[in-house]
C-alpha cells in the first residue's frame, strides 16, 4: 500500500457579516429647513455623536460578543455606536464605511422641509440626477461599496464574524454587493437606528 500524507484540513465555514447603522446622533430632527439651511444641518450631523441614555438592542450585542472583528465608520456617532455596543473591547475605525453625501437640489428659500424630507429629496436628486455639487458621486459610492464588501469578505472566509457599526444608506450599497457575491441577507431590520443586516454563504 502506498503510504498517505496528512488530510488537508478543509476551509474554515465562512463567518457572518452584520452591518448595522449608529444610534440616534445629539441632533434634533423637530426642524424646518431651506436648502442651505439643511446642508449646515447635514455638517453638524456628520460631526456629531450620540444622543445620550440609549441602550443598543440585545440582538445586535449579542452579534457583537460573538464577533471577532468589529468596525466602525470614522464618523463620530458611528464610534460611539461601536464603543455603546463593544463594552470596551477595541475596534477598528474604517474611512471605507462613512456614508454617502447628501447636497440637498438648489430650491428657493421659502421651501422648507423637515430634515427627513431632505434627506429624501437630496438622496433622490444624488442617485437619479447625479446631484454631488463636486463630492462623491453614485458611481463612486458603489465602488467604494464594492471596495468595502470585498474586504468584509475576505474576513468572513476567514471564518470570522465581522460586525459594521456605519450608517444606513451606505450599509445598503454593501449589502448589495455581497448579495450579488452570493451572500444570503438572513437578517433584516429595516432602516432605524440600532437596525441590522445580517449576511451569511452557504
Amino acid at each position: 500500500m502506498t503510504a498517505q500524507g496528512p488530510l488537508p484540513i478543509p476551509p474554515p465555514q465562512p463567518g457572518a457579516i452584520t452591518l448595522a447603522r449608529h444610534g440616534e446622533p445629539a441632533l434634533s430632527r423637530k426642524v424646518r429647513l431651506s436648502s442651505r439651511e439643511y446642508r449646515a444641518f447635514w455638517a453638524r450631523y456628520e460631526v456629531t455623536g450620540l444622543l445620550p441614555g440609549q441602550t443598543p438592542p440585545a440582538m445586535l450585542v449579542g452579534f457583537v460578543e460573538t464577533c471577532h472583528v468589529l468596525i466602525a465608520s470614522t464618523r463620530l456617532r458611528a464610534r460611539e455606536s461601536a464603543e455603546a455596543v463593544g463594552k470596551g473591547r477595541t475596534f477598528t475605525e474604517e474611512a471605507l464605511f462613512v456614508e454617502a453625501p447628501l447636497p440637498p437640489p438648489n430650491w428657493p428659500s421659502w421651501v422648507r422641509l423637515s430634515p427627513r424630507l431632505w434627506g429624501f429629496f437630496a438622496r433622490f436628486w444624488w442617485w437619479f440626477f447625479n446631484h454631488h455639487e463636486g463630492g462623491e458621486t453614485r458611481r463612486q459610492a458603489e465602488a467604494r461599496a464594492e471596495e468595502a464588501a470585498l474586504m468584509l469578505e475576505r474576513q468572513a472566509y476567514d471564518g470570522w464574524n465581522v460586525v459594521v457599526l456605519a450608517h444606513g444608506f451606505f450599509n445598503l450599497l454593501v449589502g448589495r454587493a455581497l448579495r450579488r457575491h452570493g451572500w444570503r441577507m438572513t437578517r433584516s431590520e429595516g432602516y432605524k437606528y440600532w437596525s441590522t443586516r445580517r449576511f451569511e454563504r452557504g
